[in-house]
């Protein structure tokens, strides 16, 4: 067998593939980031050997095309968190940094871990729609953010009166913001005010994207896993992440790996009598984070997970360590939910048109189960 690391960016990917038994170098090459540059990947690999897996970094951003057509030809794909690189960068004597050595410690890093230990990527196509979606949402939020500022700087100098009166959340209802666009109408014209109502107007415009955007989200949650949205303090924005950073529970053998992907993992720190764990920070953190809403959530406000934390303090633990505990179990609860969630089946197809019409549609797209 050989382990093909794959070193990504934008432009181009760098492979070497490794003998995954002695670490020798099987070969090496660079192909663009294009379909003929997966093309050129497949026959290298199949060259080689045909018994091969694939370690690519994982940065889906830009490796995304490459794994889909990975993926459909059948061929493993492993992702490498950049982080698990550096053991391997460091055990070799080869000074510098290039692409292929970059890609020779992907390669290594797979192979050090345990190829049955990491994540195998997965075609989820809700998934990355609802990722995309959620992603471009926290996007506009920032910039709205930045826009408030900036119109603040210029109320101060147009209308100080009512910057004062606008709370640090203030211009969250549509209500206070007609009023200060009435306000806004009766100052005299100058270039600062017409910023100002500018300004004002991109805020409105994003206000009203970022509600379309999430009513998109929650309908396209409700036909993935509508399940998940029926679990206790899981809005529509933490199932967004949710469903968007796992790409797929389907790649998760076990609700453990699951975890440890999460960082909800607890890793073990005990030393002679003293028995503990520690916390992971490893793993995705917007996982963890989305995970740890709910887990706040619910102790405010769900009465068994209250005596489920009332339980562990009297165990002996800290309120951090109970909230670890529980983060774990939603870890557990949370990938059954995923991998047994059923995607809401779409509408029967029309019945066949007359010989003599002709209709014209795109195929759809195949889920992908491996």
């Amino acid at each position: 067998m050989i382990v093909i690391g794959v070193d990504t960016h934008k432009r181009s990917h760098t492979l070497v593939a490794l003998d995954a038994a002695t670490g020798a170098t099987r070969g090496q090459l660079t192909i663009a980031a294009s379909d003929d540059g997966t093309v050129d990947a497949i026959r290298f690999a199949g060259k080689l050997d045909s018994e091969r897996v694939w370690a690519v970094e994982d940065c889906r951003h830009v490796s995304g095309l490459l794994e889909r057509g990975l993926l459909a030809t059948g061929d493993r794909v492993l992702r490498v968190a950049p982080g698990l690189t550096e053991t391997s960068r460091r055990a070799v004597r080869e000074p510098g940094k290039s692409d292929p050595i970059d890609a020779t410690a992907i390669a290594r890093a797979a192979i050090r871990e345990g190829l049955d230990t990491l994540p195998a990527a997965f075609l989820d196509e809700r998934a990355l729609e609802i990722r995309v979606l959620n992603d471009y949402r926290d996007q506009i939020i920032i910039e709205r953010v930045r826009v408030i500022n900036r119109l603040r700087w210029h109320l101060v100098q147009v209308a100080p009166e009512a910057e004062a009166e606008i709370r640090p959340a203030g211009l969250i209802g549509p209500q206070i913001r007609a009023r200060l666009a009435r306000k806004l109408g009766r100052l005299p014209q100058s270039p600062q005010l017409r910023i100002a109502k500018a300004l004002l107007r991109r805020i409105n415009e994003i206000y009203r994207e970022e509600l379309e955007l999430l009513a998109e989200i929650k309908t396209l949650i409700e036909a993935h896993c509508p399940a998940l949205l029926e679990e206790h303090g899981c809005g529509p924005v933490t199932a967004a992440i949710i469903i968007g950073h796992t790409a797929g529970a389907q790649r998760f053998s076990s609700e453990a790996k699951f975890a440890r992907h999460t960082g909800t993992a607890p890793i073990p720190a005990s030393s002679g009598n003293t028995q503990r764990h520690r916390l992971h920070r490893g793993g995705d953190r917007q996982l963890n984070r989305a995970l740890h809403i709910i887990a706040l959530s619910r102790a405010r406000t769900d009465p068994a997970t209250r005596a489920y934390l009332d339980r562990r303090h009297s165990e002996g633990k800290t309120k951090r360590e109970a909230i670890r505990c529980l983060k774990r179990h939603l870890a557990r609860r949370i990938w059954h939910v995923l991998y047994t969630a059923t995607p809401t089946p779409t509408p029967a197809a029309p019945p066949p048109r007359p010989l003599n019409t002709v209709a014209v549609s795109a195929p759809s797209v195949m889920p992908c189960n491996r």
